[in-house]
């Protein structure tokens, strides 16, 4: 149902636009397309890799390092995972997905999720070349600590800790 809202609102601000300036809205429907076009095949990519790499990782191990009797350590290795990996969250939700089904708990899948989004290890260079290294080093480690209050939030309300 509201997948049908979405679709109704989109529908009335294209024809908005349309009003608007017809050339425009056009030329913007074809950068839309062409974007769109040049992003399926990496999608498909990810998802064939991700795929294979779940269906031949056995759940054995996948619970060995996120779910031993030890929630923080499984929220520790959560974190630096979710730190480390750069992968996007079309990625991300359903690989979270998958792990929730195969017993991880919902705390350890918040920080992975939530340093995945927020904490970029791999990006620093980038990320520290356009801001500064002060401003980087911030940024990252209050979205660390973010990450790590979202983190036992969603354990408390799940009651994973006692």
């Amino acid at each position: 149902m509201k997948l049908y809202i979405l679709y109704g609102i989109l529908s009335a601000v294209l024809i908005f636009s349309f009003s608007q300036d017809k050339k425009k809205s056009l030329l913007a429907l074809k950068i839309a397309l062409k974007y769109f076009t040049d992003f399926i095949p990496v999608f498909i990519e990810i998802i064939i890799y991700v795929s294979v790499i779940m269906y031949f990782l056995p759940d054995k191990i996948i619970l060995e390092y996120f779910d031993s009797p030890n929630i923080f350590r499984n929220m520790l290795i959560g974190g630096i995972l979710g730190s480390l990996i750069f992968a996007p969250a079309f990625i991300i939700f359903p690989l979270s997905s998958i792990l929730i089904q195969k017993g991880v708990n919902y705390s350890v899948i918040s920080i992975f999720t939530t340093t995945l989004m927020l904490v970029g290890i791999l990006t620093y260079p980038m990320e520290k070349k356009y801001f500064g290294m002060k401003f980087t080093i911030i940024r990252n480690i209050t979205s660390l600590i973010i990450a790590v209050i979202i983190s036992l939030v969603t354990g408390f309300f799940y009651g994973e800790f006692f």
